[in-house]
């Protein structure tokens, strides 16, 4: 029964790993999604982790028929901006019976243990469907599902401009180098889902201008670079910045 189910606030970043999650989360019956949760640039009007329009996450909640909850911090967020803005939306969403919120995440412990920490300041708890599994059957699963996404951000120290645009397949995951994390945990990747069993009709997603940006600090919990280099034979270069494609609505003429 409805009344059951757990309430909770699902933080979406529209990649394959919330969309996989979200399956999940609404496929066991456990839980009852009151919203999804995004950190979006107010100047750019874009997704702050992987730069995909506002647009296209409004598409996206408008398929999947679940509320949109943005949280919108300035051109050069700081953490105590990013902190501030994630407490008073926890908290509004507590009042509302909201005790948990459900993350992707994968195997980064430092970012699980900020997560948790944040919410345990406003008395709430972190849920992670996927958490510890294998990420090669995670990306295989996705795809099995009949997920469909695009790269829509790349890390130049294992991806360049050819990868970014493209569809992420089966066919693309065997090709990817070894050293690489399939699911990118690491911030190799990020991805746009645009089809798949959780949206009422798929999204007509073009992709536009490639363009690249040097590497800048973002808010706390970013994992996207790799070791600095040591020297040492076949060890990768550090990242140095990011491949990100435009995606755009396809609309009747």
């Amino acid at each position: 029964m409805a009344g059951d189910k757990k309430r909770v606030l699902f933080c979406w970043s529209g990649g394959k790993d919330s969309a996989l999650c979200l399956h999940r989360v609404l496929t066991s019956g456990e839980y009852e999604v009151v919203a999804l949760l995004t950190t979006l640039n107010a100047h750019f009007q874009r997704v702050s982790m992987h730069g995909v329009r506002e647009e296209l996450l409004d598409e996206q909640a408008r398929q999947i028929g679940l509320p949109l909850e943005k949280m919108f911090v300035s051109q050069r967020s700081t953490n105590e901006e990013y902190a501030d803005k994630m407490r008073a939306i926890l908290l509004r969403y507590k009042a509302l019976g909201v005790e948990h919120v459900i993350y992707g995440d994968i195997f980064l412990e430092d970012l699980r243990q900020w997560r948790e920490n944040n919410l345990a300041q406003v008395g709430m708890n972190g849920v992670f469907p996927l958490w510890k599994n294998d990420t090669t059957h995670l990306i295989l699963e996705f795809c099995e599902l009949g997920f469909r996404a695009v790269l829509c951000c790349v890390n130049d120290s294992f991806l360049g401009e050819a990868d970014v645009g493209r569809e992420l397949n089966a066919a693309w995951v065997r090709d990817l180098p070894s050293d690489m994390d399939p699911c990118g945990e690491n911030g190799e990747y990020h991805s746009f889902v645009f089809a798949g069993p959780i949206f009422r009709a798929p999204l007509d997603v073009r992709v536009g201008e490639k363009v690249y940006r040097p590497i800048e600090q973002t808010h706390p919990g970013s994992t996207v670079c790799p070791p600095a280099d040591t020297g040492e034979p076949g060890r990768r270069q550090p990242t140095k910045g990011f491949w990100f494609c435009d995606l755009t609505m396809n609309r009747p003429e």
